[in-house]
Order: C-alpha cells, then structure tokens, then sequence
C-alpha cells in the first residue's frame, strides 16, 4: 500500500509530481510517451502511470489511442488562456470592445477556440441596445458550438488542415437554428470563404433570429489567436445579412486590428 513520504517544506509531494510531469511537456516536446515522462520526473514506470492515468481522467493530459503517447489536455489549455487573459488579451481588448458596442448600440464579443467549443473571455453590451437585446445567457465563461457561430468559424477556418479535420471528425453537426450548416462540405466552402475574405458571418444559424458578424484578432507572431464579433437580433434590426455586413464590418476590422497591433501584431510583417 503506497505511503505518503513526509515533505519538510510542508509542501503535497503529489501536486508536485502531478505539476512536474505537466512541466515536462514543452514546445520542443509536445509529445512524450510514459518512459520518457518516468525518466524525466524521476519515477518508477508503475507510479508515473499512476500519476498519468489521474491526470488523463481529470482532462489535463491526453493519450493517443495509436502510439499511446500523451500530449498535454485541455484543462491545461483553460490554465493557460485564464493566465494570458488576465495579463494581456482581455486587459488590451476590452476598452476597444466596449467602445465599438458604444459606437454600433450591439453586443460586442471576444471569444478563444477550446476544442470544438468557443470559450467567451469579454463581452460588451451597449445601453443602446435597450430590453429588446439578446444574448442568449452568454456571459465571460460561456461556451458555443464553434460550427455554428461567426466566432467559431473565425477560429475554425485559420486551423491548420491536420488539425481542421480532426476537429470536424469530432463534431456533430446538428441543427440549431433554421440556417444550420449541417452538412461537412457546406462548412467547409463557408470556412475557405472565411480565410479568402477574413469575415465570418452567423445567419440564424445558432438561434432563430440571431445574425452576427465575426473577424480574426492576431497575435505578433500572425496566428489567429481570438475572434471578436457583432451580434444582431432581427427584434433590433430586421435587415437583411448583406446590410448588416454593409453596416459593422468597417467597425468590427479597425477594432480587431487595433487589438491585434497592440498584441503586436503588424500586417507588413505577417508570416
């Protein structure tokens, strides 16, 4: 029966070892299998399986059915986007987003990709907008599909292939508003339209009534990092989507490059 070996520092031994093992993982070894995870820790092959079997169940490590390596999870990935949020992303976006909600009298939102979700960081609403707004519940924290929202095909479309597909293998395309893309190579003509033109658009496909137009945010090194958005309900504005796109897109493009230069991004330099 395993034993709790005493720590002076009065420190867990366990979370140290748990935290050590998610250390291990970096971006000159995104992959590591259980030996090369023992020898790194400092364990034996029977306690880090131990270890990685707990964090594998908790989310925070994932394990390729093939090679049976693991690679960093998910619950990792929401470690580090609340980190990077509370220090720069949401601190620098925020002025510009409230603003742009000011100047349209919309919901203005920022979201990040997180598996086959969008994961909300900001979102500003406009007394403009008055009790006849929508916002679905949405709130910081709220999670949508990403195939059927402006934001998700945002984050979608600038995915590398590989890492597209696996992403749409893995999601169920069902029906959510009358405009659903429910067939695969309908999102993927909407998708390539998307990295052509930089401009998503939601068109009651996620909830009768709702329109939304959505544009990339970049970092300094040119990835695509967030998605910021516009929100229309028909309640609001019953126009068509091609005049609303008309309307808020000039808008929506000078507020994303402006976040993205302050993320340090530069268009002449773009990779």
């Amino acid at each position: 029966m395993p034993t709790t070996e005493p720590n002076p520092r009065g420190q867990s031994q366990s979370l140290e070892r748990g935290l050590a093992i998610l250390a291990s993982f970096g971006e000159a070894r995104p992959v590591l299998g259980a030996v090369d995870l023992a020898r790194a820790v400092g364990l034996n092959k029977s306690t880090t399986h131990r270890y990685l079997s707990t964090l594998t169940n908790l989310g925070y490590l994932q394990q390729d059915p093939c090679t049976r390596k693991y690679r960093l999870g998910p619950r990792v990935v929401d470690l580090g986007f609340a980190a990077i949020n509370s220090m720069e992303i949401t601190r620098v976006a925020a002025p510009h987003l409230q603003a742009l909600s000011d100047e349209t009298g919309y919901a203005v939102s920022l979201a990040l990709l997180d598996g086959i979700e969008i994961l909300y960081i900001q979102r500003c609403r406009s007394a403009r907008e008055g009790r006849f707004g929508i916002d679905l519940n949405l709130h910081v924290g709220s999670r949508l599909p990403v195939y059927c929202t402006a934001m998700g095909k945002v984050l979608l479309a600038f995915q590398e292939p590989d890492e597209l597909r696996a992403l749409l293998d893995r999601i169920d395309l069902a029906r959510r508003g009358p405009n659903t893309l429910t067939a695969r190579e309908a999102l993927l003509a909407a998708l390539n339209r998307v990295r052509q033109t930089g401009l998503a658009v939601n068109d009651e496909e996620l909830a009768p009534g709702l329109r939304s137009l959505a544009v990339p945010v970049r970092d300094g090194f040119g990835d695509v990092v967030a998605a910021v958005n516009i929100a229309v309900h028909l309640s609001i504005w019953h126009a068509s989507m091609d005049s609303i796109v008309r309307r808020l897109e000039s808008s929506l493009r000078r507020t994303a490059g402006e976040i993205s230069r302050r993320m340090g991004y530069s268009a002449s330099e773009r990779r």
